[in-house]
Formats: structure tokens, sequence, C-alpha cells
């Protein structure tokens, strides 16, 4: 215990551990909650729900599986998964790009677009009960500001570091072919 005393960065404060405790309260019960509301309105998972949103937003109610999953911030094989659950129920179909073999898209059919509008105005009710209810605007103000800054750490600690790698550039001898 001795060395874990010597270094104070390893312990939280007590506010630290307080805040960091309320952040994963709801990251934890935020998507069960919101899952329970989409189940009742409309038949499908917060996971499910996101997707068929983007697609909805979208031009042509079509996008890439790439862009979706970038827009839904969910990896490429969980939003497989998540397309083929909506594709059987019939909400999305899956075709290949036409200029692209390797590029699938997922289109929203008419039962999709049913299911978006069956769920949205409990979902947006729900995060207005959850949230948007309960803070002042200059809460909600401090709330994203504070948000888009933890947001940003997690972008930054999530990118590959390469520029600093001896594997990468013109030194490395890899791009002289």
């Amino acid at each position: 215990m001795g060395n874990m005393d010597a270094n104070l960065n390893t312990r939280l404060s007590a506010h630290e551990a307080e805040t960091w405790t309320r952040v994963w309260a709801c990251h934890m019960k935020l998507p069960s909650t919101l899952d329970a509301q989409l189940k009742r309105d409309a038949g499908v998972t917060y996971f499910e729900f996101q997707a068929l949103l983007n697609v909805a937003k979208a031009p042509k109610k079509s996008l890439r599986m790439t862009e979706l999953a970038d827009a839904t911030m969910m990896s490429l094989s969980h939003l497989s998964r998540v397309v083929t659950r909506l594709e059987k129920k019939g909400l999305v179909s899956r075709t290949p790009d036409p200029n692209d073999g390797r590029s699938t898209f997922a289109t929203l059919t008419p039962a999709g677009a049913k299911t978006v509008d069956a769920g949205l105005p409990g979902h947006v009710g729900e995060m207005r009960r959850i949230m948007f209810d309960n803070l002042s605007d200059y809460e909600m103000e401090v709330v994203s500001s504070a948000l888009a800054k933890m947001a940003a750490a997690l972008a930054e600690s999530a990118r590959p570091v390469v520029a600093d790698s001896p594997l990468v550039g013109e030194s490395s001898g890899l791009d002289a072919a």
C-alpha cells in the first residue's frame, strides 16, 4: 500500500470519485431506460433505433454501412448484427453499392419509416424527462461543454499513433519502391 500512497495521481479525490460514479451511473442506466421506451413504443432496441434514425435522416433514406457505423458510433461488426436484426424485421434492406462492390448500403423500408415515426415522440420525451427538463439552460451549456471535452479526449485516445512511428514516413524506406 505504501507504493500506492507515494503516487497521489493513482487516487481520485472525493469530488472526482463522486463525479465519476455519477457519470458511470448515467452511462449504465440511460441505454436500458431508452431501450425500454423504444421496445414499448416501436418494438426495437436503442441501437436498432439509432441505426434506423440515422438512415432515415440520410439523403434517399440510404447510407453506406461504414458511414452508418460512424454516425451511430458502433463498430462495423456490431452494426452488422444490428442491421441483420432490422433486415429480418423488414425495417431496412441491404444493397450492394453499384459503383463499389466492396460497399453495402442500408436503406430504410416503409415499415422502417413507420417504426421511426412510432418511436421518435417517446424517445424525445424520454430525453427531455431524463435530461433537459432537469437542467437550466446554463447547466445544459456546462454539461455540453464538459461532455465535448470528454468526447475529444476519447477521440484523441482512440486515434492510432503513427506520425512518430519509425515505420511511417520517408525515413522508413517503406514508401520507396
